[in-house]
């Protein structure tokens, strides 16, 4: 049986940290999965403790998808991190979206991580309304909010309704479209609300803004607009059409308000997403690549008959086993089918499937294209990975993670943790493919890598909470990286003999340093057979294999190109394995005369505080080497964009809480890795050095 993909919306809620993410989504599940039940809804739904989830650091909802229903409509929400080192989360939750609410503080406004993720939503072309919620808070102001979002966005806010009242004295908001007024009682009762007559001293505006709300919708169809220029009235009907286009083409952005808290204005939000946000057919199907890692033209086209394409977007271990969740894009998945993960190259069998609901799961034997499902025990699946049917392979975009920028050594409490503790490491790398964990060859620890310090302090978090391991911290370790700044032309002659056949090769070669961002660049120029064709590669490998460990500190070597020009072998005694052993020895000469040089990685800085403390943060980041790039000055306060040392930046949120009387807030990522001054790299050296010695 074919699903009518009309009536889905794969959602996903996305909002700086503390904009009420939460609170919406479990005032969307309140709406929808009250009504999905009884099918009455004045059974007091405001009772709900929500001050316990606040406190928590994570979604109080159990899963990375759950679905619910309003007007017919199936909508399956997915969950995004707000915070910047779980970037990588919100780009994977992003990529299987087909729509958004952004959340918006009204208060707050636009914070520096709502502009992170509005940035990868642009780049994903997610269609998105917004929500500026907390209109009840003290300092809400909703048009400012709008403002902001024109401004600090550069997006086209599509202002829907209007508040009714301010702060304290919020009470509903009027509808544009309908000129209709919903104004709640005080009971927190979300269905205890009044349709009435727009408030006398809002006419005006309100016929203003419907103007306008008018006048921007109908762009998007000729035919209205002219009959809109010959003064004939334009259908509530007509209008919604055109607001769907211009949604779904990102022209502009349906913009609501209300407050999740108070169960005010959540109804408009859930019906302009069945309105405007698209369906799983109305969105540009993903580009399929093929096994080599080349695009094939071929997109994964939502229809159940089409080959499977599925991508794994997040893991999750629960205490039924491992779920992985799962797009589907193409085809249909059936219980005790076989799929190929093209990643690993293995095919796995699909045991059982789960839809999850908003307060239950439900099992399922059969899901199709645009279903967003879990799907049990599966192996060696990771997050990022395709599915696919095994005689027709395909993968859905490569996987691209951002290296690992700050590394800290772990070790558990006491011996009988250790074993325990590797296992969840384990698990832990498999959820999330930015965490990485290996262990030191020279002193035995164990190394967990990953995006920021909040990342790894939030993994050491989850080992306590969720696995019972206490562990130790070690002290942050940056990975910097080596690179030259000369070009020297040197010769190596790699000789061997004794007895039997000997070993023999010559290179001539230039080592020369790359464009930033270039990594390891090889090319031959030798002519006339003096180093064989065949022996290249060898020669190339040598190299390759040696820039992991820089001279200077082992830090990998990055941005250099190595032109063999010429050299000479010998008929019996040289091999592949001489000419690789020559390009080895080549490194180690030739690097320490080319000018190396440590690089630090250097992280893009997003600092708001409030204006009286502005001085304070702006010395405080100079003095940790910071260039101030941009001061905004916004009603709230001052955003400061810098650049600075990943290094600099331990414990930067304590700092800044002192600074600012706890109200400063930042977000950092990384942006680029420049050369460290002499003083640091000498100091980084030493160190390096004295780990080593301590070691032996």
């Amino acid at each position: 049986m074919k699903k009518d993909l009309t009536l889905y919306r794969n959602i996903g809620i996305f909002a700086h940290v503390d904009a009420g993410k939460t609170t919406t989504t479990e005032r969307i599940l309140k709406l929808t999965g009250k009504i999905h039940k009884i099918g009455e809804v004045h059974e007091g739904a405001a009772t709900t403790d929500f001050m316990e989830q606040e406190q928590e650091r994570g979604i109080t909802i159990q899963s990375a998808a759950t679905s619910c229903f309003w007007k017919d409509h199936q909508l399956n929400i997915i969950d995004t991190p707000g915070h910047v080192d779980f970037t990588i989360e919100v780009y994977r939750s992003l990529k299987v979206l087909d729509g958004g609410i952004g959340v918006f503080c009204g208060s707050g406004g636009v914070e520096p991580q709502s502009e992170t993720n509005w940035r990868y939503a642009n780049d994903s072309k997610v269609s998105r309304i917004i929500y500026v919620n907390k209109l009840d808070r003290i300092g809400a102001d909703f048009f400012n909010v709008v403002k902001q979002i024109d401004e600090i966005l550069v997006a086209k806010p599509l202002v829907m309704v209007l508040p009714i009242g301010r702060e304290s004295d919020f009470k509903g908001v009027v509808d544009l479209l309908t000129r209709k007024a919903w104004i709640w009682d005080e009971s927190g009762d979300p269905m205890n609300y009044e349709i009435q007559d727009v408030p006398a001293d809002m006419v005006d505006d309100v016929e203003a803004y419907r103007e306008e709300l008018v006048e921007t919708a109908i762009e998007q169809d000729d035919n209205l607009m002219e009959k809109y220029l010959e003064g004939e009235e334009i259908s509530i009907d007509e209008l919604k059409h055109c607001i769907r286009k211009g949604t779904i083409d990102l022209s502009f952005f349906p913009t609501y308000c209300g407050s999740s808290f108070k169960n005010k204005g959540v109804q408009l939000v859930l019906d302009a997403v069945v309105d405007y946000l698209p369906n799983p057919q109305e969105v540009k199907p993903q580009p399929e690549i093929d096994l080599e890692g080349n695009e094939s033209g071929k997109y994964a086209i939502v229809d159940p008959d089409k080959p499977l394409r599925a991508l794994a977007f997040k893991i999750m271990d629960d205490r039924y086993g491992a779920l992985t969740f799962t797009r589907i894009y193409s085809g249909t998945i059936n219980k005790g089918d076989t799929v190929l993960n093209t990643f690993t190259g293995k095919t796995e069998r699909v045991g059982r499937m789960v839809e999850m609901h908003a307060n239950s799961r439900e099992e399922i034997d059969t899901a199709q294209a645009g279903d967003i499902v879990a799907i049990v025990g599966m192996k060696n699946v990771q997050t990022g990975h395709t599915l696919c049917d095994p005689k027709d392979p395909a993968t859905l975009e490569p996987m691209v993670f951002p290296d690992p920028v700050i590394s800290i050594a772990v070790k558990p409490k006491n011996k009988a943790m250790a074993e325990k503790m590797g296992m969840a490491l384990s698990k832990m790398v498999q959820e999330d493919p930015s965490f990485y964990v290996e262990t030191d060859q020279d002193s035995g620890e164990t190394i967990i890598k990953g995006m920021g310090e909040l990342h790894l302090d939030i993994k050491a978090d989850i080992l306590k909470r969720t696995h019972g391991v206490e562990v130790e911290l070690g002290k942050p370790q940056v990975a910097y990286r080596e690179s030259i700044t000369k070009r020297i032309e040197d010769s190596y002659t790699h000789k061997k003999q004794s007895g039997g056949s000997g070993q023999f090769g010559k290179i001539d070669y230039v080592v020369e340093p790359g464009e930033p961002g270039t990594g390891f660049q090889f090319e031959s120029k030798v002519t006339g057979g003096n180093v064989p064709r065949e022996f290249w590669p060898a020669v190339q490998k040598g190299f390759e294999n040696s820039i992991e460990n820089g001279v200077l500190a082992g830090f990998p070597c990055v941005d250099l190109k190595i032109t063999l020009a010429d050299g000479a072998y010998h008929p019996v005694d040289s091999s592949a394995i001489a000419f690789e052993i020559a390009a080895r020895a080549a490194y180690r000469q030739s690097i320490p005369k080319a000018g190396p040089q440590l690089l630090e990685p250097i992280m893009n800085i997003d600092v708001f505080t409030p204006e009286d403390h502005m001085g304070d943060v702006i010395g405080d980041l100079n003095r940790r080497r910071g260039m101030i790039k941009a001061q905004n000055t916004t009603p709230m306060g001052v955003r400061v964009k810098a650049e600075a040392p990943l290094s600099e930046m331990f414990g930067y949120i304590g700092d800044l809480r002192t600074m600012t009387s706890g109200r400063g807030q930042f977000s950092m990522e990384f942006s680029h890795y420049a050369p460290c001054p002499k003083n640091v790299a000498d100091e980084v050296i030493a160190e390096v050095k004295e780990r080593e010695a301590a070691a032996v």
